[in-house]
């Protein structure tokens, strides 16, 4: 076998990966799969001090218990192992896993939806695979079979994206919301350098405010705040949702924009794959004027 057609055959090795991967989680082998799921309470919320680094969350102290021990753990999580946590408060529920009888070793879940199977390496891979078909079939097959292919890759993006469904329900949630008063407790400071040792300084609001229903919330806000970095000691409006206090927002019409955004993209999206593939079908059978 030349080169030319060993190279030709690059698409087996991600192929087999995937393969493998599905493999392992339907057999119940990923490491999410062996792991032992079980759900932590927030005791204690430790926000940012004025001028410290935000860029690990809220650091908070949980409290959960081993299934199979019955033994409680007490630990503080600051983003080291597992999802950084941008609202908190006392009594706030998330899941955590950990390996078989190795419990102090937790990674703090935002939520468990999609994360339980293992199979986000494998999905992963196969879109690569996916993207590098795509940009082959240009070279084995012709520029019209490409078009047909990439806006066929737009349409299965727009058909599996969930991004319009999480802004509409998003969207509902506040909608539903109320609004109540929160103060600028202080103001992280984070320095970020570039390749070309350039750097550039950002900024986000701790916020504190309480819920109609009593509970004490901390949380991280970047938008809809203005001048943060002198924004310390500043009264604003925020308005969340009764049933998940996590769901805030400090700009209404921050949120409206990003929705109507979400909407142009897809819709984007949509046209250009739908035109991608009607060019590439009718210049297979027709020729293209310009060649």
């Amino acid at each position: 076998m030349d080169l030319q057609r060993m190279l030709g055959l690059w698409w087996t090795v991600p192929a087999g990966l995937a393969l493998v991967g599905y493999a392992c989680s339907l057999a119940g082998l990923t490491r999410p799969q062996r792991a032992v799921w079980a759900t932590a309470r927030v005791v204690e919320v430790h926000p940012p001090g004025h001028g410290e680094s935000g860029e690990h969350g809220i650091p908070v102290t949980i409290v959960y218990q081993d299934p199979g021990t019955g033994r409680e753990f007490t630990l503080r999580h600051e983003n080291k192992r597992g999802d950084r946590v941008q609202v908190a408060w006392v009594g706030q529920e998330f899941p955590v896993r950990f390996p078989r009888r190795r419990p102090e070793r937790f990674y703090l879940m935002l939520d468990s939806e999609g994360r339980t199977s293992g199979v986000g390496g494998p999905n992963c891979t196969v879109i690569l695979l996916v993207l590098g078909l795509v940009v082959q079939s240009f070279f084995a097959w012709g520029w019209q079979w490409g078009l047909i292919c990439v806006g066929g890759l737009l349409l299965l993006v727009v058909a599996l994206s969930r991004d319009g469904e999480y802004a509409r329900a998003r969207a509902a949630q506040l909608a539903e919301g109320v609004t109540v008063q929160g103060r600028v407790v202080a103001v992280t400071r984070d320095i970020h350098s570039d390749g070309e040792g350039g750097e550039s300084v950002s900024h986000a609001c701790v916020v504190a405010f309480t819920t109609h229903e009593g509970v004490e919330v901390t949380a991280l806000c970047t938008q809809g705040i203005r001048d943060i970095a002198r924004s310390l000691g500043r009264d604003i409006p925020l308005r969340y949702a009764p049933a998940d206090p996590s769901l805030l927002t400090a700009d209404p019409d921050h949120e409206r924009r990003e929705r109507a955004w979400n909407i142009r993209f897809i819709t984007t999206l949509l046209v250009t794959g739908t035109s991608a593939i009607g060019v590439g079908g009718y210049c297979l059978h027709h020729p293209w004027p310009f060649t």
